[in-house]
């Protein structure tokens, strides 16, 4: 398979991260009762990773997996405090903005 450019290969690490959102929420759902949650977990999961792959075939796998990380964390903490109304401290939400910060500045400074 051919490497993708490098615009595809962050667009494709981006949509890995929201599915890594979609993963944990599927998780809550499931731990919630919800039956469907286990099958929105596998499809999540699995498109998740095949694009985690796929763009670390052009970024390098330390900055795609760095980034993927900040953007499930961030957004997985953000879904949680909106729809699930789990408690967030000033704190948390100054430590997350900093995620982000760091986040953005891994695609800033990348060679690609």
């Amino acid at each position: 398979m051919m490497k993708p450019d490098p615009n595809t290969a962050w667009a494709a690490l981006v949509l890995a991260g929201l599915f890594e959102v979609g993963f944990t929420t599927a998780m809550t759902l499931s731990q919630q009762g919800k039956r469907w949650g286990d099958l929105l977990f596998l499809v999540c999961i699995t498109a998740s990773f095949a694009l985690l792959h796929y763009s670390t075939k052009t970024i390098p796998l330390g900055i795609g997996y760095a980034v993927w990380t900040g953007i499930g964390a961030a957004g997985t903490l953000a879904v949680s405090t909106l729809v699930f109304k789990a408690p967030i401290g000033t704190a948390q939400i100054a430590l997350v903005l900093v995620l982000i910060a760091v986040v953005a500045g891994l695609k800033l400074t990348s060679p690609h």
